[in-house]
């Protein structure tokens, strides 16, 4: 894209927020396929959130839909236009968190500010910027979404490598876009000057060299002129040091397991046992602990024989844990991975566990680090007051129990 380019974009979008404001709409979703799939028509849970707004949105997915916001995050939205996506991140992340929207036009910024006045949402700011300088601090925010804008850019390196610079570590991003498919030939830059999109593989490559990790590129529509629309995850990799689980862990690795089963959701056990009985329920090969940069231990991973019987000698069951404060910072996965290796150093060639299904977040882990999903198993057993369900998952390995 050329600086006449860029500037011709500058103007296209700084005239859509003149004519919203003007209560024209945007003028550019004028085909009706496209307002049909694009914009305000992917958004549905928009209460609070002023119409106008809504309809100043151009994006080609739904972030939101894409990662998790969690009370007292600092999110930060690049190209954020009107401020749908803004407005509707601070509210997830509640008093305690905020919203940060970037644009590099005065109109869609002016604009945003009052579609937030209008919502009396006060825990939101946008700045003036380019999403290949963002004017934010090293390491400040937790979770980086954007739709259907880095397309637009010259130069995706520098964009992400300023999500790298600016997320904390085990920070998440979450971005709707568009690409190339692989093969076709790029038109002239139109008026969306979308032939700046890079195919599938490129683009993760470019996440990947920015220093990211577990990065997916996943289609979610096709579109015109070789094009499609895809949805983008990713993480900033935590600063945690894997090391084998020792009696000086006992506390640190009990307090955490208890943490876990307090939030109802991660076993049908309630209380944890004595690091006694622990000790004696899990094989003293296969445990690790994740520790932070002070040395704390922030989550375990441990596993069990599931039979006796020698022809399931390389099959292990294994349980996951992460400190309340330490989770969705990559810590979990950073504990699977190191599980995977010790497992099939030693031959291991099955690991396998049960999840309940409203872990979400553990089930999605667990599936990046190559579990697969074998059913669900309803009712199984009494937890409390109510009958639960669980999802059994296992993992085969691709090296170990070959012969």
């Amino acid at each position: 894209m050329t600086d006449e380019q860029w500037s011709r974009v500058h103007d296209r979008y700084r005239a859509a927020a003149r004519r919203v404001a003007a209560g024209e709409g945007t003028g550019l979703l004028t085909d009706a396929k496209e307002a049909a799939e694009l914009g305000p028509a992917l958004y549905h849970d928009v209460d609070g959130v002023p119409a106008r707004a809504v309809e100043a949105s151009l994006g080609c997915g739904n972030p939101l839909a894409v990662v998790d916001i969690r009370p007292g995050d600092v999110v930060l939205d690049l190209g954020s236009g009107g401020g749908l996506d803004v407005l509707l991140s601070a509210k997830r992340a509640g008093p305690a968190g905020r919203a940060i929207g970037i644009d590099m036009t005065d109109e869609m910024l002016q604009l945003a500010r009052e579609h937030a006045a209008n919502a009396g949402v006060s825990n939101v700011e946008f700045r003036k910027g380019r999403i290949e300088d963002v004017p934010l601090p090293e390491a400040s925010v937790d979770v980086v979404i954007s739709n259907c804008v880095i397309a637009l850019s010259p130069d995706k390196a520098a964009v992400f490598g300023e999500i790298a610079r600016v997320l904390k570590p085990g920070g998440r991003v979450g971005i709707a876009d568009v690409v190339v498919e692989e093969g076709a030939v790029a038109s002239p830059c139109d008026e969306d000057c979308l032939a700046g999109a890079v195919t599938e593989a490129r683009y993760a490559e470019l996440l990947e060299l920015a220093g990211l990790g577990d990065v997916s590129v996943t289609p979610s529509a096709g579109m015109e002129g070789g094009r499609r629309a895809v949805i983008v995850r990713a993480r900033k990799p935590v600063a945690v040091r894997i090391v084998p689980m020792e009696t000086r862990h006992a506390e640190s690795v009990l307090r955490i397991y208890q943490d876990g089963l307090d939030t109802g959701d991660a076993s049908f056990q309630t209380e944890a046992p004595s690091w006694d009985a622990w000790d004696e329920a899990h094989l003293a090969e296969h445990r690790l602990v994740a520790e932070d940069v002070d040395g704390r231990v922030v989550g375990w991973v441990a596993v069990t024989r599931v039979s006796s019987r020698p022809v399931y000698a390389g099959v292990v069951e294994h349980s996951v844990y992460v400190a309340a404060d330490a989770r969705g910072r990559g810590v979990g996965p950073a504990l699977l991975r190191a599980l995977v290796a010790s497992t099939e150093a030693a031959g291991v060639w099955m690991i396998q566990s049960g999840i309940f299904p409203e872990n979400k977040a553990s089930l999605v882990a667990h599936e990046r680090a190559g579990f697969r999903v074998l059913g669900t198993r309803e009712r199984i057993g009494r937890h409390g007051d109510r009958w639960r369900d669980v999802v059994f998952i296992e993992r085969r390995s691709a090296v170990a129990g070959l012969d």
